[in-house]
């Protein structure tokens, strides 16, 4: 266990941004995968700007790194366009 107030402290702050960064990844993921079932192409066109808006989220806070995020939203894109 840690001896310094500051330390503990960390360790709380930590705890609560991992729960928090848990909530969010997982959010997107089910968010992604209900857009890649979507069948209908101006359905997914406008569910698009908030999953892209959640992986962008995800993306600032370092949950995911950038390329991945960019990657994501790409092939979402593309997907969007071939339907």
């Amino acid at each position: 266990m840690a001896n310094h107030k500051s330390a503990q402290k960390r360790i709380r702050s930590n705890e609560s941004k991992r729960v928090r960064n848990k909530y969010q990844h997982k959010t997107t993921r089910n968010a992604l995968r209900a857009i890649r079932t979507i069948t209908d192409k101006a359905e997914a066109s406008k569910l698009y700007p908030s999953v892209a808006s959640m992986i962008d989220r995800l993306a600032k806070n370092n949950v995911i790194h950038d390329n991945k995020a960019a990657n994501l939203k790409s092939g979402l894109q593309v997907m969007i366009n071939k339907l």
